[in-house]
């Protein structure tokens, strides 16, 4: 998760609007004395590995014994499961760390909004609208959203909006102040697609079986796709998940062109040796990134330059979805002056973290996970990207109209920069959204 703050207010102010959409669709949840149980013993065991392997044995200032404590008294008073479960996420907020969150076991159904939204600038619009679902009747893209479930969305929040709608409580539907293109406000409910997918407590074989079919989606949507335009190559990277020979073989493809765009927005991050393999293969000399903390001291983080790396020309283009290895990425080539990034600020969330997976019960079981940071990078700069982000050497914003037209001025400007003549709306045709499968 992003941008958290170091009390859990805002977070509970979230939960509690969402509460007055979800009370006008269902009852009220009641929470058993099992599942009260299995809130405390979650919360007990992730609060026991962050005081182990958190980064920062002084937690930021926060007294982590005294947090736990009074998570275990809201979860003892909460009235539903949702609402225990939202008092361990509030616990890990409290931290003010992008990357330590908490995973709630998954739910007996599969969810879908059918519609994306990011931030732009300032301005949360729709950015994407899914097809045969309750959101294309009512949504476009270009829709400016002025407020999710009577809460403005901001970029220092947004986080915690996508995080509760979308992991930690999803809703049946939730309720948008829109604003057209055109100037038009309206005020509408969008109906959440929500299929069963079985009991919500499953045994390990059914979890793993889940696990695996949801990869295979998953590398579909995350692997690089890139277009040749004479001697421009354009590289759309949805992730830093490539080993070291694919790497080579993308910037293979590119030496044979003068120029390179490498399209890091939305790309969310990934493995250490996929961003030092390409860092490695766009620099004649080994670069330092910075020096890793940990809790037990410093180390320096280096890429080592690679055989024969690309030397032409070469533009970086990021958004505000853009985090962690792609945020890195970026800065180092803005550091080193290697090459000229276009586009939004980016997220801020370039702690680095271990992945914690965890079960309650015996002969059944239900499964949670947290996300535990156990390192920051000091950048070269003598700076954290943490909660700064990166400002573009170019800011570049598509428009209302842009989205609800598919034009891409970003990519187009980034061509521009570097000799080449691209139209927006043909930009914006290059790599076509695939959605994740049903």
């Amino acid at each position: 998760m992003r941008y958290a703050v170091v009390c859990i207010g805002l977070l509970s102010i979230l939960l509690v609007a969402n509460s007055v959409v979800l009370s006008q669709q269902a009852a009220p949840q009641h929470l058993s004395g099992l599942d009260r149980d299995n809130a405390r013993s979650m919360l007990d065991i992730v609060a026991s590995d962050i005081k182990k392997y958190y980064y920062d044995p002084k937690f930021h200032g926060v007294d982590w014994d005294a947090r736990v404590k009074e998570a275990r008294t809201r979860i003892d008073n909460s009235p539903s499961l949702n609402a225990a479960l939202s008092h361990i996420a509030g616990a890990l907020d409290s931290l003010n760390d992008s990357h330590t969150f908490f995973v709630p076991p998954s739910r007996p159904y599969r969810h879908d909004d059918g519609f994306q939204m990011q931030m732009i600038g300032d301005r949360c619009f729709v950015t994407r609208v899914r097809p045969q679902t309750d959101a294309e009747s009512k949504l476009k893209p270009g829709d400016e959203v002025l407020a999710v479930n009577g809460f403005a969305p901001a970029r220092d929040v947004f986080w915690k909006m996508t995080y509760v709608n979308e992991i930690l409580r999803p809703q049946p539907s939730i309720r948008l102040d829109l604003r057209t293109p055109s100037g038009n406000q309206r005020q509408l409910d969008v109906v959440a697609k929500m299929e069963s997918k079985g009991m919500q407590v499953k045994d390990l074989g059914d979890s793993i079986n889940d696990l695996r079919r949801e990869g295979e989606d998953n590398w579909m949507l995350r692997r690089p796709r890139w277009v040749e335009l004479g001697d421009l190559l354009i590289i759309n990277l949805p992730a830093f998940n490539f080993s070291e020979s694919e790497a080579g073989d993308l910037i293979g493809k590119a030496r044979k062109h003068k120029a390179l765009i490498l399209d890091l927005r939305s790309n969310g991050g990934g493995a250490e040796e996929s961003l030092k393999a390409l860092l490695g293969l766009i620099f004649d000399h080994d670069i330092t990134l910075g020096d890793r903390v940990r809790r037990n001291g410093r180390k320096t983080l280096v890429a080592k330059s690679r055989h024969n790396p690309f030397s032409e020309k070469l533009a970086v283009l990021v958004d505000s979805n853009s985090a962690s290895a792609s945020e890195l990425f970026a800065r180092v080539v803005q550091l080193e002056k290697r090459g000229t990034i276009f586009g939004d600020r980016t997220s801020g969330s370039v702690m680095e973290a271990e992945h914690y997976s965890y079960h309650t019960g015996m002969s059944v079981m239900a499964f949670f996970a947290a996300s535990i940071t156990e390192a920051d990078l000091i950048m070269t700069d003598g700076n954290s990207l943490e909660h700064r982000g990166v400002t573009p050497d170019e800011l570049v914003l598509p428009t209302a109209d842009d989205l609800a037209s598919g034009r891409d001025p970003v990519m187009a400007r980034a061509a521009e920069s570097l000799g080449f003549k691209v139209k927006p709306e043909d930009a914006g045709k290059f790599f076509p959204y695939q959605w994740q499968k049903d």
